[in-house]
């Protein structure tokens, strides 16, 4: 096996030998590893961008919401509307086996809400603290609600982001009072800038929220059949395995009848209706009962969206790849002619096939190499240019991650051997004789 030194010394020889071919040659890896890179860290960037999107919403949250029954059960008729309350929330809490997490919430419409300086016809939420992780209420100023708060009906609030901007404009609302319909109350915390793009109720820039328990008692659901036990929904969370459960059942369907046969009712919907049906007296297979949104389809659709993209980029990225592994076969081949006369005098004088075809393999190897790390460090360096721009809502910028490089660098090398496999062993096959013999 020759010296790497020789190796290096006879590519670059026939690099400067024939520029203008082995620059066509060379761009052509390139061009195919920048594409791997860049196009990679298009779909990682938007797939992240669209993720916090969706997450602005809530983290694989399901919205359970009042329904009006469609079956005629427990002796009542079918068109019964049916109210949440906070015996529910308990109920779900105390017996659900699929929810990690759950609140109440209630809310209320045209609020008076007024500061120092501004006022406002707002609306808000009253919540549990648990609340606050599912729907991401991360406040940037304060502090959020506290389990604390709720017990001892606190009457604290956080202000949305473009709330705060039109109550007290560029001031620290933070211990400040606002009063809602003239009740006191202070300000604890300033919710964080959100990218929302969907709601059930409402942008959280621009609605406050309040203990669950103040709301219940200073704004209980107005109409004269309404109690302070009813609740506008309830937001739940199911545990990690029950989503995956789902991610699971979901990628079965579609792989048996596509979108047109998705049941995106799942065992949580179920369960809820079924512990909500022996509360409300309507029958659980009514599934108009109680309405149900759940963001973890949605997230897994989208999941699903971007693996097809990205299955395509890498596709266009390996096809070009495979292009250039074409064009480097090619000059090797070329190479191999060119120098027939050189490996019949190496092989009079003692070179065995094995050498010349490491020769020849090796020289193959460091072009598609050489030509690798210069794509690579094209690639990043446009990657990083482009982050430098401002980036437009729901792209997280060109992203590359260590699951790209590994593929890149994975058919980089098959690439590599495959284009230089077959010249090398048409140069260590040729006779001496036939060799010497020959005149280029």
């Amino acid at each position: 096996m020759p010296a790497v030194t020789d190796l290096l010394t006879q590519t670059f020889a026939n690099l400067r030998a024939n520029k203008l071919r082995s620059f066509l040659t060379m761009f052509g890896i390139v061009w195919g590893v920048v594409s791997i890179l860049v196009l990679s860290a298009v779909g990682e960037g938007f797939g992240r961008g669209n993720q916090h999107v969706l997450e602005e919403l809530g983290k694989n949250i399901l919205i359970i919401r009042n329904g009006r029954t469609s079956l005629q059960a427990g002796g009542e008729r079918a068109g019964t509307f049916i109210q949440l309350t906070y015996g529910d929330v308990l109920a779900l809490r105390r017996e659900s086996k699929l929810l990690e997490h759950i609140s109440p919430e209630l809310m209320r419409g045209s609020i008076k809400a007024k500061s120092a300086f501004n006022a406002s016809a707002v609306q808000m939420s009253g919540i549990w603290p648990i609340y606050q992780y599912m729907r991401t209420i991360d406040v940037d100023r304060g502090r959020p609600i506290s389990r604390q708060d709720c017990d001892d009906a606190r009457r604290v609030l956080l202000l949305g982001f473009d709330l705060s901007k039109q109550l007290f404009a560029d001031r620290d609302p933070v211990g400040t009072q606002v009063t809602l319909n003239s009740v006191p109350y202070t300000v604890i915390g300033r919710i964080r800038k959100k990218e929302q793009d969907s709601n059930y109720t409402g942008q959280d820039d621009q609605r406050l929220f309040i203990p669950y328990e103040t709301a219940r008692k200073d704004f209980p659901l107005p109409g004269a059949n309404n109690t302070p036990d009813d609740v506008s929904t309830i937001i739940a969370s199911p545990w990690p395995y029950v989503t995956r459960m789902l991610r699971e059942e979901i990628e079965k369907q579609l792989g048996a009848s596509g979108f047109a046969g998705l049941n995106s009712r799942g065992p949580v919907e179920q369960e809820v209706r079924d512990i909500l049906a022996r509360r409300h007296d309507f029958d659980p297979a009514d599934t108009e009962a109680i309405s149900f949104w759940n963001t973890a389809i949605e997230a897994i659709m989208f999941d699903k969206m971007i693996a097809g993209m990205d299955s395509f980029f890498l596709a266009v990225s390996v096809v070009t790849l495979l292009l250039g592994g074409i064009g480097v076969m090619n000059i090797m081949l070329v190479a191999v002619r060119e120098r027939t006369r050189e490996i019949g005098v190496r092989k009079a004088v003692g070179a065995t096939a094995r050498s010349i075809q490491w020769q020849f393999f090796g020289e193959g190897l460091l072009l598609t190499g050489l030509s690798g790390v210069i794509g690579f460090l094209v690639g990043a360096g446009l990657c990083s240019l482009v982050n430098l721009a401002p980036m437009p809502e729901r792209f997280a910028g060109m992203i590359i991650t260590w699951q790209i490089n590994v593929i890149a660098v994975g058919l980089l090398t098959l690439v590599g051997v495959a284009a230089s496999t077959y010249p090398a062993r048409r140069a260590s096959l040729l006779p001496p004789i036939e060799a010497l013999r020959y005149e280029a």
